[in-house]
Protein backbone atom coordinates (compact mmCIF):
# COMPACT_ATOMS: atom_id res chain seq x y z
CA UNK A 1 0.00 0.00 0.00
CA UNK A 2 1.17 3.78 -0.81
CA UNK A 3 1.88 5.99 2.19
CA UNK A 4 -1.05 8.79 1.95
CA UNK A 5 0.07 11.91 0.54
CA UNK A 6 0.33 13.65 4.32
CA UNK A 7 2.63 10.21 5.35
CA UNK A 8 4.82 11.55 2.15
CA UNK A 9 4.67 15.35 2.52
CA UNK A 10 6.04 14.45 6.51
CA UNK A 11 8.55 11.92 4.81
CA UNK A 12 9.68 14.65 2.39
CA UNK A 13 10.11 16.96 5.78
CA UNK A 14 11.75 14.69 7.21
CA UNK A 15 14.53 14.31 4.56
CA UNK A 16 14.80 18.26 3.78
CA UNK A 17 15.74 18.65 7.73
CA UNK A 18 18.58 15.80 7.15
CA UNK A 19 20.01 17.81 4.05
CA UNK A 20 23.66 19.26 4.35
CA UNK A 21 24.12 19.39 0.34
CA UNK A 22 25.53 23.26 0.58
CA UNK A 23 28.30 24.11 3.01
CA UNK A 24 28.04 27.46 3.26
CA UNK A 25 24.69 27.68 4.43
CA UNK A 26 25.73 24.23 6.89
CA UNK A 27 28.01 26.86 8.53
CA UNK A 28 25.50 29.96 8.49
CA UNK A 29 22.81 28.38 10.03
CA UNK A 30 23.92 26.40 12.67
CA UNK A 31 26.52 29.57 13.27
CA UNK A 32 23.63 32.00 14.01
CA UNK A 33 21.49 28.91 15.90
CA UNK A 34 24.86 28.43 18.39
CA UNK A 35 25.53 32.50 18.91
CA UNK A 36 22.21 33.64 19.11
CA UNK A 37 20.46 36.81 19.11
CA UNK A 38 20.25 38.75 22.43
CA UNK A 39 16.42 38.80 22.43
CA UNK A 40 16.23 35.03 21.85
CA UNK A 41 19.63 33.73 23.99
CA UNK A 42 16.92 31.54 26.36
CA UNK A 43 15.41 30.12 22.94
CA UNK A 44 16.99 26.42 21.24
CA UNK A 45 17.09 27.55 17.34
CA UNK A 46 15.68 24.94 15.04
CA UNK A 47 18.98 25.71 13.08
CA UNK A 48 18.24 23.32 10.34
CA UNK A 49 16.69 22.98 6.20
CA UNK A 50 12.68 24.34 6.68
CA UNK A 51 10.54 22.08 4.81
CA UNK A 52 7.23 23.52 3.59
CA UNK A 53 4.20 23.26 6.05
CA UNK A 54 0.16 23.82 5.55
CA UNK A 55 -2.53 21.89 4.09
CA UNK A 56 -2.35 19.19 2.12
CA UNK A 57 -4.55 19.68 0.09
CA UNK A 58 -3.93 23.38 -0.72
CA UNK A 59 -4.76 25.16 -4.26
CA UNK A 60 -2.79 27.72 -3.61
CA UNK A 61 1.09 27.85 -2.50
CA UNK A 62 2.46 30.69 -1.29
CA UNK A 63 6.57 30.65 -2.36
CA UNK A 64 9.20 32.92 -0.31
CA UNK A 65 12.76 33.53 -0.77
CA UNK A 66 14.67 31.05 2.32
CA UNK A 67 14.12 31.16 5.82
CA UNK A 68 15.00 34.22 7.89
CA UNK A 69 17.89 33.54 10.21
CA UNK A 70 16.38 34.59 13.65
CA UNK A 71 12.80 34.15 12.15
CA UNK A 72 12.05 30.22 10.73
CA UNK A 73 15.84 29.27 11.16
CA UNK A 74 14.75 29.79 15.12
CA UNK A 75 11.57 28.14 15.54
CA UNK A 76 11.54 25.41 12.87
CA UNK A 77 8.62 26.93 10.55
CA UNK A 78 8.41 29.23 7.11
CA UNK A 79 7.72 32.85 7.71
CA UNK A 80 7.24 31.73 11.59
CA UNK A 81 8.69 34.41 14.58
CA UNK A 82 9.24 37.63 12.16
CA UNK A 83 8.27 40.85 11.05
CA UNK A 84 7.80 39.40 7.09
CA UNK A 85 5.64 36.04 8.98
CA UNK A 86 3.84 38.71 11.13
CA UNK A 87 2.20 40.68 7.96
CA UNK A 88 1.85 37.37 5.30
CA UNK A 89 -0.26 35.55 8.36
CA UNK A 90 -2.12 38.55 8.90
CA UNK A 91 -2.70 38.38 5.35
CA UNK A 92 -3.65 34.86 4.64
CA UNK A 93 -5.95 35.31 8.39
CA UNK A 94 -7.98 38.34 6.84
CA UNK A 95 -8.59 36.18 3.41
CA UNK A 96 -10.07 33.29 5.16
CA UNK A 97 -6.53 31.19 4.28
CA UNK A 98 -5.44 30.79 8.08
CA UNK A 99 -7.61 30.65 11.83
CA UNK A 100 -5.48 32.87 13.32
CA UNK A 101 -3.80 36.11 12.01
CA UNK A 102 -0.07 35.99 14.00
CA UNK A 103 2.37 32.98 14.67
CA UNK A 104 5.13 33.24 16.93
CA UNK A 105 6.41 29.94 16.86
CA UNK A 106 6.01 26.39 15.43
CA UNK A 107 3.59 24.87 18.18
CA UNK A 108 0.80 27.95 18.38
CA UNK A 109 -2.30 26.08 17.12
CA UNK A 110 -2.04 28.12 13.55
CA UNK A 111 -3.46 25.89 10.56
CA UNK A 112 -3.91 26.60 7.36
CA UNK A 113 -6.56 26.12 4.55
CA UNK A 114 -6.44 25.91 1.31
CA UNK A 115 -2.70 27.08 1.33
CA UNK A 116 0.86 25.33 1.89
CA UNK A 117 4.00 27.66 2.50
CA UNK A 118 7.12 27.09 1.11
CA UNK A 119 10.77 28.75 0.30
CA UNK A 120 12.89 28.31 -3.18
CA UNK A 121 15.77 28.07 -0.64
CA UNK A 122 15.12 25.50 2.70
CA UNK A 123 18.01 27.38 4.57
CA UNK A 124 18.70 30.73 6.08
CA UNK A 125 21.62 32.24 4.27
CA UNK A 126 24.03 35.06 4.46
CA UNK A 127 22.78 38.82 4.20
CA UNK A 128 19.83 36.55 2.92
CA UNK A 129 21.51 36.27 -0.41
CA UNK A 130 21.51 32.52 -1.88
CA UNK A 131 23.54 31.70 -4.37
CA UNK A 132 22.86 30.55 -7.88
CA UNK A 133 24.19 27.02 -6.95
CA UNK A 134 22.07 27.10 -3.75
CA UNK A 135 19.46 27.46 -5.36
CA UNK A 136 19.70 25.13 -7.82
CA UNK A 137 20.46 22.25 -5.10
CA UNK A 138 17.20 23.03 -3.16
CA UNK A 139 15.64 22.97 -7.04
CA UNK A 140 14.63 18.76 -6.24
CA UNK A 141 13.06 19.37 -2.63
CA UNK A 142 10.62 21.98 -4.54
CA UNK A 143 9.63 19.75 -7.67
CA UNK A 144 9.05 16.97 -5.00
CA UNK A 145 7.32 18.70 -2.82
CA UNK A 146 5.23 20.26 -5.51
CA UNK A 147 4.53 16.87 -7.25
CA UNK A 148 3.17 15.67 -3.56
CA UNK A 149 0.73 18.50 -3.76
CA UNK A 150 -0.79 17.75 -6.42
CA UNK A 151 -4.30 19.75 -6.02
CA UNK A 152 -1.95 23.06 -6.25
CA UNK A 153 -2.85 25.67 -9.08
CA UNK A 154 -1.34 28.96 -8.04
CA UNK A 155 1.85 29.79 -6.92
CA UNK A 156 2.30 33.37 -5.13
CA UNK A 157 5.31 34.31 -5.78
CA UNK A 158 6.82 36.11 -2.84
CA UNK A 159 9.18 38.68 -4.32
CA UNK A 160 11.36 38.45 -7.49
CA UNK A 161 13.68 35.46 -6.44
CA UNK A 162 11.33 33.40 -5.91
CA UNK A 163 9.30 34.11 -9.17
CA UNK A 164 12.35 33.12 -11.04
CA UNK A 165 12.43 29.90 -8.99
CA UNK A 166 8.93 29.56 -9.27
CA UNK A 167 9.19 29.59 -13.51
CA UNK A 168 12.16 27.15 -13.14
CA UNK A 169 10.38 24.60 -10.70
CA UNK A 170 7.30 24.63 -13.10
CA UNK A 171 9.67 23.95 -16.23
CA UNK A 172 11.28 21.30 -14.06
CA UNK A 173 8.20 19.54 -13.55
CA UNK A 174 6.99 19.89 -17.15
CA UNK A 175 9.98 18.03 -18.29
CA UNK A 176 11.39 21.17 -19.80
CA UNK A 177 14.70 21.55 -17.94
CA UNK A 178 15.21 23.85 -15.12
CA UNK A 179 15.61 26.99 -17.17
CA UNK A 180 13.04 29.59 -17.28
CA UNK A 181 11.62 29.97 -20.49
CA UNK A 182 12.98 32.91 -22.93
CA UNK A 183 12.13 35.64 -23.06
CA UNK A 184 11.71 35.44 -19.33
CA UNK A 185 8.46 36.84 -18.20
CA UNK A 186 9.14 39.81 -15.99
CA UNK A 187 8.10 39.91 -12.46
CA UNK A 188 6.62 42.63 -10.75
CA UNK A 189 3.60 42.75 -8.20
CA UNK A 190 0.26 41.39 -10.10
CA UNK A 191 1.90 39.54 -12.49
CA UNK A 192 0.25 36.83 -13.80
CA UNK A 193 1.60 33.45 -15.90
CA UNK A 194 -0.62 31.20 -17.14
CA UNK A 195 0.92 27.83 -17.74
CA UNK A 196 -0.83 24.39 -18.32
CA UNK A 197 -0.84 23.05 -14.93
CA UNK A 198 0.22 26.07 -12.63
CA UNK A 199 -1.28 29.90 -12.61
CA UNK A 200 2.00 32.19 -11.70
CA UNK A 201 0.97 35.24 -9.45
CA UNK A 202 3.70 38.05 -8.43
CA UNK A 203 3.55 39.51 -5.27
CA UNK A 204 6.21 42.16 -3.25
CA UNK A 205 8.25 40.21 -0.11
CA UNK A 206 6.67 41.22 2.85
CA UNK A 207 9.78 42.23 4.41
CA UNK A 208 10.48 44.82 6.90
CA UNK A 209 11.55 47.21 3.93
CA UNK A 210 8.80 46.61 1.87
CA UNK A 211 6.04 47.30 4.58
CA UNK A 212 7.27 49.83 6.47
CA UNK A 213 7.72 52.12 3.22
CA UNK A 214 4.40 51.48 2.30
CA UNK A 215 5.80 49.54 -0.95
CA UNK A 216 3.45 46.59 -0.30
CA UNK A 217 0.53 47.69 1.76
CA UNK A 218 -2.16 45.33 3.65
CA UNK A 219 -4.68 46.01 0.16
CA UNK A 220 -2.42 44.86 -2.10
CA UNK A 221 -1.57 41.82 -0.82
CA UNK A 222 -4.66 40.52 0.63
CA UNK A 223 -6.30 41.48 -3.27
CA UNK A 224 -2.88 39.57 -4.18
CA UNK A 225 -4.17 36.17 -2.52
CA UNK A 226 -7.84 36.86 -3.32
CA UNK A 227 -7.09 36.75 -6.80
CA UNK A 228 -5.51 33.19 -5.73
CA UNK A 229 -8.34 31.93 -4.89
CA UNK A 230 -10.17 32.95 -7.62
CA UNK A 231 -8.03 31.92 -10.33
CA UNK A 232 -7.58 27.91 -8.20
CA UNK A 233 -11.14 27.82 -8.00
CA UNK A 234 -11.46 28.23 -11.58
CA UNK A 235 -11.81 31.80 -12.50
CA UNK A 236 -9.97 33.48 -15.54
Amino acid sequence: MQPTPPARLAELAQQVSDCRLCPRLVAWREQVARERRAAFAHERYWGRPLPGFGDPSARVLLLGLAPAAHGANRTGRMFTGDRSGDFLFAALWRTGFANQPRSRERNDGLTLSDAWVSAAVRCAPPANRPTPAERERCLPWSVAELELLSDVRVIVCLGAFAWDAALRLTAALAGTGDAPRRPRPRFGHGAELAGERHWLIGCYHPSQQNTFTGRLTEPMIDAVLERARSVAAGGR
